[in-house]
């Protein structure tokens, strides 16, 4: 058994949440740990979202509050005998100007270490939650994680995810921006927020149905204002899931609690004040969700953020890590990625098996971990992903597109590490003037180099994209690295780009290049080809 704990740092309150956990069943879908036993639950109505959506700072009296809230939370893990946590914070202080500051003042007051997380973890988390709660099947799902400062998206093919988009429609968000006071909201109110929703959700419901390959089964909501919904609204039929909304109840109730002023919410509905604010723009993102996918009802399992967290937890405490799924889940990721962008994917999928096992061949001089390997085939994966912007430069283009891509399966510093080893595939090698490497730690920069470097050498042996080198080993042999290849006899081309690119392989690791044939065993230096006419573009699609 394991006591565990997650602290969920939203825009509205803060929770937290200390469970006991037993070993997992093993099943057919993996590892299950559901359900949980609580210890203790908590929570601070402290909204660290106030001001920051319209002016862009954390106040001082909201982090005040804030670090007392976990001050108090600290020692209760203490007298619990926490043995593992995690403390979360979400849109309101990634998007406050001095979120940097609240992380310090909270480590430094309450003993409590704040991460402040991208919306693509936070809807990875959910996601633990809600596969864990449910049993998924082949259903087609859309998971809708509405917080006070965002909404994830989240759509997946039974368990595995195949797209996810984090949207600013938060219901604190949204409270500021187009709903003052606390009194009724009238029509025009009312319209100007739903037409406000729809503008910034129209690309990602597009791009869900491009994604899926069929209607959506299941809608699946999670959230305090669900869980709230879910009791005033919900399904006259029992669901195997637990617990729905029926969304024609909710559109009614949406418009009598319009009608309603905060307060006379909270005396009709029995609500707290901070859920009878953020209750309206909850159900307006749920309801146009609802009907953009034809939904009648919207399962509520009763799980989310904190949830996820504790899944997260309890996976690191009792099973053992598995970097084989931890690569899929990033390949998965990254091929999403770069379909969006129309990139050459038998491309990047060679590049990416040259480049990892040259990663393999070459452990004994980069000493890099598994988890290295998962960011190098990323970077292969998509290194050309900046074609889609202009192919002169498309490596920079590559590097933008990383790093602000919604990679689910990486921190924001492994993606960072993701896009500088795309980046410098080719072209210039890295220099402490270019700010994105700059900014890396020296153990970072030092992993970019010597990745970025294998990188070239695999690019270079499908030069063409035609995929002249169907095999290559590697060994080395004193400071030299010996490239077995095998495939078509006309390989001139790329063994030539092999010469010209290897020059950051003697930088980073001390190695020269030699080439070998498989067929035949000819041995020669690929510098020694001549060098052919420039590299002709190779065309990409766009939309």
């Amino acid at each position: 058994m394991a006591r565990l704990a997650a602290i969920d740092i939203g825009s509205n309150a803060i929770r937290l949440r200390v469970v006991d956990v037993d070993p997992p069943l093993l099943t057919e879908e993996g590892p299950r740990f559901y359900p949980f036993r609580d210890v203790l639950v908590d929570r601070a109505p402290v909204r660290l979202g106030h001001d920051v959506f319209t002016k862009g700072r954390l106040e001082n009296g909201v982090i005040g509050a804030a670090c007392e809230a976990l001050k108090r939370f600290r020692a209760a893990m203490d007298a619990a005998k926490v043995e593992r946590y995690r403390a979360v914070a979400t849109s309101a202080a990634r998007e406050a100007q001095n979120g940097d500051l609240f992380v310090e003042r909270a480590e430094r007051e309450s003993r409590v270490h704040v991460e402040i997380i991208e919306g693509v973890e936070e809807a990875r988390l959910v996601q633990l939650a809600v596969v864990e709660r449910i049993p998924m099947g082949p259903r087609r799902s859309l998971l809708v994680d509405i917080g006070g400062g965002s909404t994830e998206l989240t759509l997946l093919e039974g368990r595995v995810p195949v797209f996810s988009r984090s949207l600013p429609v938060g219901t604190v968000r949204l409270l500021e921006a187009f709903l003052e006071g606390r009194g009724p909201i009238d029509a025009s109110h009312r319209k100007l927020l739903e037409e406000y929703v729809d503008r910034v959700c129209a690309d990602a419901f597009r791009e869900i149905e491009e994604a899926s390959d069929g209607p959506v089964d299941v809608v699946i909501g999670t959230g305090g204002n669900i869980e709230t919904l879910a009791d005033l609204c919900p399904m006259p039929i029992a669901f195997p899931e637990g617990r729905a909304i029926e969304v024609r109840a909710m559109r009614k109730l949406l418009d009598d609690l319009s009608a309603k002023s905060v307060d006379e919410r909270v005396f009709a509905y029995g609500l707290r004040p901070d859920r009878a604010d953020t209750i309206v723009p909850a159900a307006t993102v749920l309801c146009r969700v609802a009907e953009a996918f034809g939904r009648a009802s919207i399962t509520a399992p009763g799980v989310g953020l904190k949830e996820g967290v504790l899944v997260d937890l309890a996976r690191q405490h009792f099973v053992p890590r598995d970097f084989g799924i931890e690569a899929t889940a990033v390949s998965e990721a990254c091929l999403r990625l770069g379909r969006r962008y129309h990139f050459d994917e038998a491309h990047g999928m060679l590049v990416a098996r040259f480049a990892t096992r040259l990663f393999d061949e070459l452990a004994t001089r980069h000493r890099m971990s598994p988890r290295d390997r998962i960011l190098l085939h990323a970077a292969a994966l998509l290194h050309d992903v900046g074609d889609f912007v202009r192919y002169e430069g498309h490596h920079k283009h590559s590097y933008y597109l990383i790093v602000h891509g919604d990679l689910m399966g990486l921190s924001p510093s492994e993606r960072e590490i993701v896009a500088n080893v795309a980046r410098y595939h080719r072209k210039s090698p890295p220099q402490l003037d270019h700010e994105n490497f700059r900014t890396l730690s020296r153990e970072d920069r030092a992993k970019v180099k010597a990745m970025a470097a294998i990188l070239r050498v695999a690019d270079a042996l499908d030069r063409e994209h035609r995929a002249k080198v169907a095999g290559v080993s590697g060994r080395i042999e004193g400071d030299t690295l010996v490239l077995e290849l095998s495939g078509t006899e006309d390989r001139s081309l790329e063994e030539w780009t092999v010469g010209a690119k290897c020059g950051m392989l003697k930088d980073a690791l001390g190695l020269d290049v030699r080439i070998v044939d498989a067929a035949t065993g000819a041995s020669r230096t690929p510098t020694t080809v001549p060098p052919p006419s420039r590299k002709t573009p190779i065309p990409t699609p766009r939309s």
